[in-house]
């Protein structure tokens, strides 16, 4: 079906320029595009017809930071109450046991959880490939879900012999590192307006990588025209680190070795002070916030408000399932809501304001001019949130989702494709992943 018409919304909550927020509007869409907003839209006969009463139309959700091979172990006994370093000491010799299967069913069943979420486009971030495992696993698992994919190809290269976190089995050398990325951006990236695939550079982290290999990263990634990622500024640890090995700050170290910019985005970022905030907003350099995982690891709390305010791009990450024990989107803005009103007070941070770091906000860290808003000309990545039920109930502002609505999406659409219809994933057999998942993850805690 080439046309889809969305009618019948209680609100389209369009993300544009104007924040505008339309009643009794339908959204047409064409190819994969948005071609119509607006009241009595009338598509050609052969148009497929989405009744969406009841329900906020919202752009599709966009998740900035993912691991989504730790799907496979989650509530790992020995991490549950591990502060960050503990907590990658405990499961990187679990991890080490993967191999292709895995990634791939774990990336099935992340992205799963995902759309259930009402996200249209996610990134990950791998950065270990034990036992013949690739990029590719995960790429491979996106297009099955149909959800636009932005992996990364990540990496670690100093083990435990020469002072690092990862066990020397896990670190890659460097030269295989670099050869691998240009080998994954040739094969699967793709550029253009509209793409479903966009590959990245992402060195795992500063205390997992040399300074050689982060600034070779970087000027690679500019060679091919890609962009950046890595972790940065997570807790206290990890500024005590880079104080100890660099002599500075984290975002000093970033901005030495080539990390800052409108193509870098950075996870986490809890512990940025003034001057570091200040260099993200001067940059444009993007952070993916993971409130869910800075609570459960006990990071702290990032402070987006102050971001924002001073210009520092922000999207959302669910972060990996190791360290967050869920992937739900929207579950994780509601998080950053409250989060902010926590450390700032009840207005620090509004609904529609935490909405529009999902969406808009989002697709800006990630480059995606043609995501993340719903308007004319955008892809069409669209959620229909059902606003009729018990969630909903006694609302007197459907639009404010996040205060009080579903955790759940009742349609979703990439690229003007069905992914979700009526709450159920209808591109793969999700019971089928799930049993494989199940048996993967007995298997892993077995051994």
């Amino acid at each position: 079906m080439s046309a889809i018409l969305i009618t019948g919304a209680e609100a389209v909550v369009t993300m544009d320029d104007a924040r505008r927020e339309l009643a009794g509007a339908d959204v047409l869409i064409e190819h994969g595009v948005i071609t119509g907003i607006g009241p009595d839209l009338h598509p050609h006969e052969a148009a497929e017809v989405v009744h969406a009463a009841g329900c906020i139309v919202t752009p599709g959700l966009v998740n900035t930071h993912h691991h989504l091979y730790q799907t496979l172990t989650r509530a790992v006994p020995g991490a549950q109450d591990a502060l960050l370093f503990g907590w990658l000491k405990t499961l990187y010799p679990i991890w080490s046991r993967f191999g292709p299967e895995e990634m791939r069913v774990s990336a099935l069943t992340g992205l799963a959880e995902l759309a259930l979420s009402g996200c249209t486009l996610s990134s990950d971030h791998l950065y270990l490939f034990p036992n013949g495992a690739r990029l590719e696993d995960t790429i491979d698992a996106a297009v099955e879900v149909g959800l636009r994919f932005h992996p990364t190809r990540g990496a670690m290269s100093i083990g435990e012999s020469d002072g690092g976190l990862p066990p020397d089995a896990l670190v890659e050398t460097e030269k295989h590192i670099l050869d691998d990325c240009i080998r994954v951006i040739d094969g699967f990236h793709d550029p253009i307006e509209g793409a479903m695939v966009r590959v990245g550079v992402a060195p795992c982290s500063p205390f997992s990588v040399s300074r050689e290999l982060m600034r070779d990263a970087a000027l690679l990634a500019r060679d091919k025209g890609v962009r950046l990622h890595t972790h940065l500024a997570e807790n206290d640890e990890d500024v005590a680190d880079s104080l100890s090995q660099f002599g500075c700050r984290p975002g000093q170290y970033a901005e030495d070795l080539g990390w800052t910019g409108d193509d870098v985005w950075h996870a986490h970022c809890v512990k940025l002070d003034e001057d570091e905030i200040d260099l993200f907003a001067r940059t444009r350099t993007g952070v993916a916030h993971c409130p869910c995982s800075n609570c459960r690891l006990g990071s702290g709390i990032a402070p987006i408000r102050a971001m924002r305010e001073a210009g520092v791009p922000v999207g959302l990450g669910v972060d990996g399932s190791g360290s967050n024990d869920s992937g739900n989107l929207i579950g994780e803005a509601r998080q950053a809501m409250l989060l902010q009103r926590a450390s700032g007070g009840a207005d620090a941070m509004s609904a529609r304001a935490a909405l529009e770091i999902a969406t808009r906000g989002g697709a800006e860290v990630l480059g995606r001019d043609d995501c993340g808003r719903i308007g004319v000309g955008k892809r069409a990545d669209i959620a229909v949130w059902d606003v009729s039920g018990v969630e909903a109930a006694g609302s007197w502002d459907r639009v404010a989702l996040l205060l009080a609505g579903p955790r759940r999406v009742r349609d979703l659409f990439v690229e003007g494709r069905q992914v979700v219809r009526d709450g159920q994933l209808v591109t793969i057999d999700l019971p089928r992943v799930l049993e494989r998942q199940r048996d993967l993850a007995e298997r892993l805690a077995a051994g």
